[in-house]
């Protein structure tokens, strides 16, 4: 149930024994002033019949299921009533990058191989890369198939989240990973730090290549941005709702890739497993805050958040600790979920006003004989169709 319809049921939890007790009443004050048994009784039960709150019953199941089938059809599917309910009071979401804003299906665009000539480069590289699921190491990869080259068996391998990998390969240790964690380990950027700046810049994320003792090259990987992202961005921010990219790059391409989507506000540099803290930072701030991704380390930030978005294109596990899905992969649909949950608690909170308000006038009316039973039962059955009536123009209504 919607948190919603726990009111309804609350509301109905008084209003009956109120009803029954007037009931009561006007059976006993209609005898009193020497009204005949049968009137009284017809006049009481009038008041129990015209009471009735099966419109009060009806006035929220039948909105979310309306809302919840317009969602469907728009390839949004949406957990429950509950989430339907919550993805209105979102003031701030945030998104993660990789297969969000962007593809999430990087191409390597730029390189540095020194005194190593292109085709060893990417077989050393490609070996090592293959043995992870990253998608920047696919793209590696995939850039290595293109020169032919066989890849060698690999021993150690280990990735480092949010860093970059390590393995041997041919008894010679070699490291991929971000330059800031190149530079933990000791190793010296200061000449390609220019080169690497301008291409993080440019929003590419650099990962440089070393062995034991100094740097060997650098790969640099472009991921794209997917058209509908600055529209998506736009609207979300339309409709008041304060935006935020996630991402484990650096600063530097962090913003440049934000900048390219409309988005002011970043948090870089995050590893896998602390997404979860940033969406609780912001929880703490007092903030009811939406999580979307579409990856595997995306779940725990998923389930943390108040309400959880994953893509559709993305992994099983993602949707599953999600509370709403965007089956087309489509930013801008999470637009439309949050108006179609602000339309639908519109379009609820009508039908409860009109359902309590009908039974509440109803009851003068029956109690002073101007309502028998017949027509009572008559406009109650019409109070519960002219819910369903409302319920319905969901089907038609613009969302916004």
């Amino acid at each position: 149930k919607a948190p919603i319809q726990r009111l309804a049921d609350r509301v109905s939890g008084v209003f009956v024994p109120i009803v029954i007790g007037i009931a009561i009443v006007t059976f006993f004050a209609h005898l009193g002033l020497g009204f005949e048994m049968e009137t009284a009784i017809l006049r009481a039960v009038a008041v129990l019949v015209i009471a009735c709150p099966c419109s009060l019953g009806l006035a929220t199941p039948t909105a979310i299921m309306v809302g919840t089938g317009r969602g469907a059809e728009n390839g949004i599917l949406i957990r429950g009533g509950e989430h339907l309910e919550g993805a209105q009071k979102l003031d701030t979401l945030i998104l993660d990058k990789t297969g969000t804003l962007t593809y999430g299906k990087p191409v390597v665009t730029d390189f540095e191989s020194g005194e190593w000539k292109e085709e060893r480069f990417f077989g050393l590289v490609g070996t090592i890369e293959d043995q992870s699921e990253h998608p920047l190491a696919r793209a590696v990869v995939e850039k290595a198939k293109t020169y032919g080259g066989q890849f060698q068996s690999v021993e150690e391998f280990q990735a480092i989240p949010g860093k970059g990998v390590s393995a041997k390969v041919s008894g010679k240790k070699i490291q991929i990973g971000k330059p800031k964690w190149m530079m933990e380990l000791g190793f010296d950027l200061v000449q390609s730090g220019e080169a690497i700046a301008s291409l993080e810049g440019q929003g590419k994320t650099v990962m440089v290549v070393a062995d034991e003792e100094s740097v060997i090259g650098w790969i640099a990987v472009a991921d794209t941005l997917k058209e509908s992202s600055f529209e998506a961005v736009r609207q979300l921010q339309a409709q008041g709702i304060r935006v935020v990219m996630l991402t484990g790059d650096n600063e530097r391409t962090a913003h440049a890739i934000a900048a390219q989507a409309g988005i002011t506000e970043v948090i870089a540099e995050v590893l896998p497993d602390h997404k979860a803290e940033a969406v609780s930072k912001y929880q703490a701030q007092g903030k009811i805050v939406g999580m979307v991704g579409d990856g595997i380390n995306d779940a725990p930030a998923l389930a943390q958040a108040d309400i959880g978005f994953a893509m559709g294109t993305g992994t099983d596990i993602a949707m599953e600790a999600s509370d709403i899905t965007l089956m087309r992969g489509d930013l801008r649909n999470i637009s439309l979920a949050i108006g179609l949950s602000r339309t639908t608690m519109k379009v609820i909170k009508q039908n409860l006003f009109w359902a309590f308000f009908y039974n509440t006038a109803g009851i003068p009316l029956a109690a002073l004989g101007f309502l028998n039973p017949m027509l009572a039962g008559a406009a109650m059955a019409l109070s519960s169709v002219s819910v369903v009536s409302n319920s319905l123009r969901l089907k038609a209504m613009k969302i916004k």
